[in-house]
């Protein structure tokens, strides 16, 4: 018999095997003063691109000021308990109805988290005679809420529609002898790749097949559309997606998520949402805080604006410049190199030491090996001036890492 801890002692993960010399630097980094573009990294000014902070909210006056006067007014404890039981206020209720008419929906429910919030959705929405069809590029939160599943399961390769097609044939031969449904599950921007999910084209199958459309649009959700309304506006399929799920992380650079669907869907959800049933109900200053984000997203295109005059330099000049960045079609920008993690590290250093830049590295197991990851995000808060000098910089690391300066790495001491 093994104990249980020698085991994971012996057997970190893929990740956490890299932890005693990856801790602080690598992975769990520490950003310091105020959220912007440039903030401190191990007591020194980086020009920063890994923060979800797409439209600047994050230290918006108007959102700073609210913050603090709700905190001021409610504590963090209010409401206390789950929603169901003693944690739901008219607040809440005002929220969800905005979010409703923001996204062109009969209802919405309010999540605490969106990780745990799509975990427990998809739990809730399927049972065993049920079969779920996903996106192979899905994002963590829709694999782990597709593992509770108890029926069948079918992936098909990322953003392939003839694929997707084979496999509701598939799907609806087994619901025919099941009496069960079929749920498909795509995201409106994959949020590695930048590319966006094939909104429109899945949403045409339905002419021929029979099931439900639902999307995670944690990265199109206030960036995309014409109203910020998210991917499938600016698709042009807002009422051929069920189930729209979003998050408060990104655009709106707070805690929280949201689902808007039908009225049944929703109430069915309210009452068999066990993350939410089980969980303490939103605090009060997220709630008014998110309320107001949500003003500013209506009634400031400008954010969205500022945003997009920033995602257009920054991918038109790597395009330019000869770097490779995939199809992205949003604000995510990965750009592709060649090399090894030892490599990655050595370049990551660089770029952090020497060029004050601060931007994440993706390796194997999240990309194939060989492939480095350098995925940037430009917010409403970069200039001009910061994407060029990153793409002056990005060239200056391409040349090194092409030279095989980068061939020993640096492992920083922590």
């Amino acid at each position: 018999m093994t104990d249980l801890f020698d085991k994971i002692e012996q057997n970190p993960g893929a990740l956490g095997m890299h932890a005693d010399e990856s801790y602080g630097y690598f992975m769990f980094p520490k950003l310091e003063g105020e959220i912007s573009n440039r903030m401190k990294f191990r007591g020194k000014e980086k020009l920063v691109w890994s923060l979800n902070n797409y439209l600047g909210l994050a230290n918006h006056p108007e959102v700073r000021e609210v913050d603090a006067q709700t905190a001021a007014r409610y504590g963090l404890a209010l409401p206390m308990g789950a929603r169901m039981m003693s944690g739901n206020s008219d607040y809440h209720e005002q929220l969800e109805r905005e979010l409703s008419d923001f996204e062109k929906k009969q209802d919405t429910i309010l999540m605490n988290y969106g990780y745990q919030g799509m975990v427990s959705a998809i739990e809730a929405l399927v049972d065993r005679h049920d079969v779920i069809i996903y996106d192979s590029e899905s994002h963590a939160c829709i694999i782990d809420g597709v593992r509770l599943h108890m029926g069948k399961r079918f992936v098909y390769p990322h953003n392939d529609i003839e694929n997707l097609s084979k496999q509701l044939e598939r799907a609806t031969k087994l619901t025919e002898e099941s009496k069960g449904a079929i749920l498909v599950i795509t995201e409106g921007v994959f949020g590695m790749s930048g590319d966006q999910g094939r909104l429109a084209e899945i949403a045409a199958l339905k002419k021929k097949y029979k099931f439900r459309l639902l999307v995670d649009d944690a990265h199109g959700f206030g960036t995309l559309g014409q109203t910020g309304a998210g991917t499938s506006e600016a698709q042009g399929v807002m009422n051929e997606v069920d189930i729209y799920f979003g998050t408060f992380a990104k655009s709106m650079a707070l805690i929280g998520a949201f689902i808007s669907s039908e009225k049944r869907v929703v109430k069915y959800l309210r009452y068999n949402l066990r993350s939410q049933i089980f969980a303490k109900s939103l605090p009060m200053p997220c709630v008014i805080g998110a309320l107001k984000r949500l003003e500013l997203l209506r009634t400031k295109p400008e954010l969205k604006d500022n945003l997009w005059k920033i995602v257009h330099a920054l991918q038109d000049g790597l395009r330019q410049n000869g770097f490779e960045i995939g199809k992205t079609n949003s604000p995510v920008t990965p750009v592709y190199l060649n090399g090894t993690i030892p490599e990655a590290t050595a370049l990551i250093y660089d770029l952090r030491e020497n060029f004050d830049i601060f931007c994440s590295m993706v390796v194997y197991p999240v990309v194939p090996k060989g492939i480095i990851l350098l995925r940037l995000i430009p917010t409403a808060v970069h200039t001009l001036e910061d994407v060029r000098y990153t793409i002056e910089a990005f060239k200056k690391i391409k040349e090194n890492l092409k030279s095989g300066k980068y061939h020993v790495s640096r492992i920083v001491e922590v």
